[in-house]
């Protein structure tokens, strides 16, 4: 569907807006959503700073796409996130019928996006695929926040 470039690309803009949210002291989360190979929105957690514990860069991203393309239903757009997403933001990506996901690093302590897609019953498939890309290092991003704040909270 997207040439290695393009992937890349993409990613790269979301893995931007991750590390954006360093400067802010938010958990560096970024996405963009993808409409016709164009990166149409993107986001990047802002939960400290709207004080809003759904302003996840997911979020932000789906609610700004849904109003630049006048619909609720995002058919045809693909999200490109550095985190596999939360059980908040997979439901959302549901009903907004996103038809890809891709992403940079594995939830591993919570419940998510795999996990929504394998119960029964719901009327639409994401698909969903791991990107592996060396120079975009999303768990690293991570780790080194979260280690940052434990540091600095000693």
């Amino acid at each position: 569907m997207y040439t290695s470039e393009e992937l890349y690309r993409f990613a790269a803009a979301a893995y931007a807006e991750a590390k954006a949210c360093l400067v802010a002291d938010e958990v560096p989360v970024g996405a963009v959503v993808v409409y016709q190979n164009e990166i149409i929105t993107t986001g990047r957690n802002r939960i400290v700073e709207l004080h809003d514990p759904t302003a996840h860069a997911e979020m932000l991203a789906i609610r700004a796409a849904a109003a630049k393309l006048g619909n609720e239903r995002l058919m045809g757009c693909d999200l490109f996130t550095t985190l596999e997403p939360c059980m908040m933001c997979s439901g959302a990506l549901l009903f907004a019928r996103i038809r890809k996901v891709y992403y940079l690093a594995r939830e591993l302590r919570l419940p998510a996006l795999r996990s929504v897609l394998e119960l029964p019953g719901h009327n639409h498939k994401i698909d969903l695929e791991l990107l592996d890309f060396a120079q975009l290092d999303a768990a690293k991003l991570l780790r080194g926040y979260f280690e940052a704040k434990r540091g600095n909270s000693r």
